[in-house]
């Protein structure tokens, strides 16, 4: 029903992937589609209905994404609060707050909002983040305005009782036990992030730990709630084949009848101090059946960073490793046949800091010591000499592609948008990204390189099977696909510090 993310990246060229799962850039952002595909697809872009936005008197924003290629729409509703908004010792709040609002409100009770949406062969679904909670349906649009109305009900009408919050309590730790405490990955990237980011929330898992989750009350709940579930907190996003008119007449009749109930206030969180040392973090585990390494660099987001470094810092990740062309591939898998796996990726839609990350895990007889040397390697070279302009604009090429066909789909587009609006941007922004795409320069990319792929700004994580010494010590388990040499795509990506379910 519900699932937990981390901070969606920002690039457009994992976008495909990374609004609809974890952002690992380990495949090949190659979409398959022939010339004539591309050119049919970027004609009916060129098509494209103009994207509006109006603003009802209680403060919620509303976007309309027309798309009028078949008679279904999809609408999401983001609130501007995530995991980062929590007070201290209340940590998963948000996430728990997630699970309750599908339970029963003073007019339709538990049940019925899913029900209406599975009798009519709809989806629906929602998710947290440390910077936005969103819920999402996706219907025939004659049923639009009745989802709007189940969704305007449960943003001001939920009931909580000690009877309906302490069960979904019990139900929130058993998924943190399942995703994270029976996963040395998981645990790993959750020890790796509380490394990273020792200061700011984003080094609290979405889920939460379990010592704080164990006491959240109806209280909390109540009261994360009452402050941050109010229109004025919140952005609706409606795509499909609808027209702003019908959207405003809908909006009005169902989100316009909530009251402003309160003002959540400016979004400061504590920051992070500039880095002085280069972390690193070991997990071994019985469980791990192979062992991986991964690099994760503080950098700055599209909201904070100066203007063209997260998109430089976007196109510096897929040539490093975006994929089968990418050094990383190269260098690591067809060169020298030492990793199974091995990749980057940039995570840049954030209120505040955003992260850049390497991973790699050994082949063959390789171990994971040679690995990591061998990615160290090409993360100083690109460092030390800098990008061609080849690269680059290849770079720039998959990034025209990716929105092209980013763009075909409902539910990534409202996901795209409301991302962005959740966390400071605007949607001028994010229509001017291909632009800024374009605009930036191998000089720009050369000094992203240099300036956050320093030693001091990373965390190092190991992650080992029961029994290795070291990293040097570590190698594929005999008898797998890996030790006998198999590429296997994404293998030692990193796994989410916070859960899907």
């Amino acid at each position: 029903m519900t699932s937990t993310t981390r901070r969606a990246s920002a690039s457009l060229i994992a976008l495909l992937v990374a609004l609809s799962s974890p952002a690992f850039a380990q495949t090949s952002p190659a979409t398959g589609a022939t010339p004539a595909g591309e050119a049919a697809a970027a004609k009916a872009e060129a098509k494209r209905p103009e994207i509006q936005s109006f603003t009802l008197d209680n403060g919620l924003q509303v976007v309309v994404l027309p798309d009028h290629r078949a008679p279904i729409a999809t609408q999401m509703i983001w609130y501007k609060v995530g995991s980062a908004d929590e007070s201290r010792g209340v940590s998963g709040i948000a996430h728990f707050l997630e699970h309750l609002m599908f339970k029963g409100t003073k007019t339709h009770k538990q049940g019925e909002f899913s029900a209406a949406v599975s009798a009519i062969g709809g989806e629906e679904n929602a998710f947290t983040s440390y910077d936005y909670t969103a819920y999402y349906q996706q219907v025939p649009v004659e049923a639009l305005k009745e989802m709007m109305g189940f969704e305007a009900d449960r943003m001001e009408n939920l009931v909580l009782t000690d009877e309906v919050v302490l069960p979904e309590r019990d139900v929130i730790l058993e998924e943190r036990r399942m995703r994270i405490d029976n996963d040395p990955g998981a645990q790993l990237s959750e020890a790796v992030d509380a490394s990273l980011f020792q200061n700011h929330p984003y080094g609290t898992p979405v889920i939460g730990w379990r010592s704080e989750m164990e006491k959240l009350s109806k209280e909390d709940a109540i009261a994360f709630y009452d402050r941050f579930y109010t229109p004025n907190n919140a952005t609706l996003l409606i795509a499909g084949d609808v027209t702003l008119d019908q959207v405003k007449a809908y909006a009005q009749e169902t989100f316009g009848k909530v009251p402003r109930r309160a003002e959540p206030g400016v979004r400061v969180r504590p920051q992070e101090p500039e880095p002085l040392a280069a972390r690193t973090v070991t997990l071994s585990d019985p469980r791990v059946t192979q062992p991986s390494v991964q690099t994760t660099w503080l950098a700055p987001s599209e909201n904070d960073g100066k203007p063209g470094e997260a998109e430089a810092l976007d196109l510096l990740a897929d040539i490093l490793g975006g994929g089968s062309t990418s050094r990383l591939y190269r260098a690591l898998v067809v060169d020298q046949g030492i990793a199974a796996g091995t990749g980057a990726y940039y995570q840049g839609t954030a209120i505040d800091d955003g992260q850049f990350m390497t991973y790699g895990t050994p082949r063959g007889q390789a171990t994971l010591d040679q690995v990591e040397k061998a990615v160290n390697a090409e993360v100083e070279r690109i460092a030390r000499d800098g990008v061609t302009p080849a690269e680059l604009e290849a770079a720039k090429n998959r990034v025209r592609k990716a929105l092209i066909y980013q763009r075909d789909n409902q539910t990534s587009m409202a996901r795209r948008y409301g991302a962005a609006l959740s966390t400071g941007r605007t949607i001028e922004d994010v229509e001017a990204w291909p632009e800024r795409i374009e605009a930036v320069t191998v000089e720009q990319v050369n000094a992203a390189a240099r300036t956050y792929l320093q030693p001091k700004r990373s965390v190092t994580g190991y992650l080992l099977p029961d029994g290795a010494k070291d990293s040097a010590d570590a190698k594929a388990p005999a008898g797998s696909p890996e030790a006998a040499g198999t590429v296997t795509p994404g293998e030692g990506a990193p796994v989410p510090a916070d859960t899907r379910s």
